[in-house]
């Protein structure tokens, strides 16, 4: 059957429509034979999915044209991987094979889009996740052709810009996923603006509110803000024309999930984020003089307009981040009291910092930026060639090696290495070799004895100690960084894995016999539930290495007992089992919300320890067992990390009215001391408010205050409207909620 059959006229329209854009975007950038070969290729994808259609009802050739419009647009790719990415759904989705596309396009394409190509069988393994998984052969590819990454990242962003007709279960699936591997990975190719981009979307649908308000916010401001901006620039602009400087200043404002995680990690508000704003210079740099020192003149011109802060001038000239960018950075007192960062970057520079990796082949002279490329694909590889690690522990692995910030430190012959910000003595020694990490026992930094768990700062010279009756340590794993650096160390145990396992569940049965308990299936299931593991070979090792001391086992027996008590008078005096079933009886459906009720009754869900999460909290489901699901906060770092693992897991989660249980709940009040003050503070938590405080800590130094309080709180909103009764008090400055008890 013909496409024109299989496609209304609409339809055909709309593709065509949407083929010329992508034709517009290669005028420039690709040759006339390249050109053809994309007509070729788009042909054979319409073909191959003709009929097909997308979520949201469109046809489904669409994507393929968007993610490759992309791929040469933002990205700034050749004709190969616009091919590529038109095809890239072809042999997943249709009935051609991988010979097909070889055949027709040449072994670079099949390549490229043999790794772009998901796993389409299950995994059986309980330790394995099939996300983890694609993830892992998506990333074989990576490692001989970079644009294999490239075009997924592309495939990713047009994904994240049409998710809104996907179900709510899988948008969080997605959103998370993104989160915690596609953003940092666009980050680590320099892929600025994918990267934001990426965080932005994924922001909007995992805190839909959040989002909300502050774009609301920014949108609220934007008349001042282009005043400031313009008022700002007009003597630098001034300055630049008298010296002869070919220029163009733009104004950069912070990304939505930037400001919002500013706002989470420093307890902010909106109006405390102070780097809203940033003013880019990007100038034609002269010829005959070096760029470096063109930048700096600029730097120089500028501060004498306005005052820096002196501990924020960042040189990513003299020595790029690890991604290749390259810049000025320097944060100046601007009018009205506003502090403004400003970036002073090349045109080379700019591309670079925009399109990463992608634009150093356009530069000769790039090549050190490259081999920092090869050294990180370097490390990918070795981690691939692992054969002991499972895919769910790769992914960990990857995870670290996408270090946004890095530090820069020397070896005693000078030799520059570069590391994750807060790396230890023992990352470095793995980074240099492994036997030296095997046997340290720790390091000299600066002349000055320091352990093997000390951080390493920018600018360190680090001279390693080592001693031969050294061996790798569990506890190594505690304060280690680096994937490589926790690898080596896990396969140094790998081989005692049995004899961990076999001795932590020797552990957990004498745990249990002192209750007079035997270990069952069930219980078993909720012991691992409770600590936030996937299964009982998981318990064992982590029990057997010392990594779990089974603190909270007696909570875990309470709760059993609780709902067989539950059970016991159900069965005797309840309701008819034919007739009514409780929620734990259903079989969870993953596409409607979880509801969670005030209900004794309801036993098959627990409230995760690791974000504490209260009535009222933005909060996500994770189904651990066929009967029992563990509630996570949506910003829980633990919470992203199953979503892109095991996102088909997640559920969303809502509360109904909590007005009768209460919950622990952390807060820390800090402000300026004088006489009364924490008798005003209990007096409003327990008299007026009657909530009931289990720990109460206060100090006080040179007239400033700090408490840290336990209290058990029915919900959010009670929460919040204490804090707001507390901020009214004379002297109180701060008070932040504190998820870690």
């Amino acid at each position: 059957m013909s496409v024109s059959n299989l496609q209304t006229k609409a339809e055909q329209r709309l593709i065509q429509d949407c083929f010329d854009d992508l034709m517009k975007a290669c005028e420039r950038r690709i040759s006339d034979d390249g050109k053809q070969r994309i007509i070729k290729a788009f042909e054979f994808a319409n073909n191959a999915h003709a009929g097909v259609k997308r979520k949201s009802g469109e046809p489904y050739i669409i994507h393929p044209i968007a993610v490759a419009k992309i791929v040469v647009e933002e990205i700034g790719l050749s004709a190969t991987s616009v091919i590529s990415a038109l095809l890239h759904d072809v042999v997943e989705d249709t009935d051609f094979t991988l010979d097909d596309i070889r055949n027709l396009f040449g072994e670079k394409v099949a390549i490229i889009v043999d790794g772009l190509t998901k796993l389409s069988e299950e995994i059986t393994s309980q330790q394995d996740s099939k996300q983890a998984n694609n993830f892992r052969k998506m990333l074989m590819t990576l490692s001989d052709d970079v644009r294999v990454i490239l075009i997924k990242l592309a495939d990713r962003l047009h994904n994240m810009r049409t998710l809104d007709s996907m179900a709510p279960n899988k948008q969080l699936k997605i959103a998370g996923e993104t989160l915690y591997i596609f953003a940092p990975l666009a980050h680590r190719l320099g892929l600025y603006a994918i990267k934001s981009e990426l965080e932005d979307l994924s922001l909007k649908y995992k805190h839909p509110d959040a989002y909300n308000q502050i774009q609301f916010r920014l949108h609220n401001q934007r008349e001042r803000r282009e005043y400031l901006v313009t008022e700002f620039i007009k003597p630098i602009e001034e300055q630049l024309k008298l010296e002869g400087v070919e220029f163009t200043i733009t104004e950069r404002l912070k990304s939505i999930y930037s400001i919002w995680n500013k706002m989470q990690t420093k307890g902010v508000s909106f109006d405390e984020v102070y780097d809203l704003l940033a003013i880019r210079i990007v100038f034609a740099p002269k010829p005959n003089i070096s760029e470096k020192r063109q930048c700096f003149d600029i730097l120089s011109l500028v501060t004498d307009i306005y005052k820096p802060k002196p501990d924020r001038i960042r040189d990513w000239i003299t020595i790029p981040k690890a991604n290749g960018y390259e810049a000025l950075h320097v944060t100046v007192m601007g009018p009205q009291g506003k502090w403004v960062e400003i970036q002073i970057r090349t045109q080379r520079m700019d591309e670079i910092a925009e399109r990463g990796f992608a634009a150093h082949y356009k530069y000769k002279n790039a090549s050190d930026s490259e081999n920092e490329l090869d050294k990180w694909l370097q490390k990918i590889k070795e981690m691939l060639q692992n054969p002991e690690s499972d895919a769910l522990e790769f992914l960990d692995e990857f995870k670290m090696n996408l270090f946004a910030s890095e530090i820069v430190v020397f070896t005693p012959k000078g030799k520059m290495v570069t590391l994750p910000k807060n790396a230890t003595v023992i990352d470095f020694a793995y980074e240099i070799h492994t036997e030296l990490g095997n046997h340290c026992i720790g390091a000299k930094i600066n002349h000055k004895l320091v352990p093997v768990s000390h951080p390493l700062q920018s600018g360190d010279q680090v001279e390693i100690l080592t001693s031969k009756s050294q061996s790798p340590q569990l506890d190594w794993l505690k304060f280690l960084i680096t994937a490589k650096a926790k690898a080596k160390v896990k396969q140094s145990f790998k081989l005692d894995s049995k004899k961990h396992i076999e001795q932590g569940r020797k552990i957990v049965e004498e745990k249990l016999a002192k209750f007079k308990i035997q270990p069952s299936s069930d219980l078993l299931k909720k012991i691992t539930a409770f600590y936030n593991l996937s299964n009982r070979e998981q318990l064992y090792s982590q029990v057997g290495m010392g990594f779990l001391q089974l603190d909270n086992l007696e909570d875990v027996l309470k709760s059993r007992r609780e709902n067989k008590l539950v059970k016991y008078w159900k069965l005797s005096f309840g309701k008819s089992s034919t007739n009514e079933s409780t929620q734990a009886d259903k079989k969870i459906d993953k596409k409607a919300p979880f509801i969670l009720k005030e209900d004794p009754e309801q036993t098959n869900y627990s409230l995760a320890k690791c974000c504490n999460p209260i009535p009222g909290d933005d909060v996500i489901g994770y189904i651990s067992s066929e009967d029992h699901i563990i509630i996570h906060k949506r910003n829980c770092p633990e919470a992203l990390k199953i979503m892109s693992q095991q996102g088909d897991q997640i559920v969303t989660a809502e509360w109904t009215k909590f007005k009768k249980l209460s919950y622990l709940s952390r807060i820390k009040v800090s402000g300026f001391d004088r006489v009364g003050i924490v008798n005003e503070i209990t007096n409003i938590i327990s008299k007026q408010n009657n909530i009931n405080m289990r720990t109460v800590m206060f100090d006080t130094h040179s007239g400033i205050f700090e408490g840290d309080l336990y209290l058990y709180i029915h919900n959010v909103q009670d929460l919040n409207e204490l804090i707001s009764q507390l901020m009214k008090i004379k002297g109180i400055d701060h008070i932040e909620r504190v998820e870690k008890m």
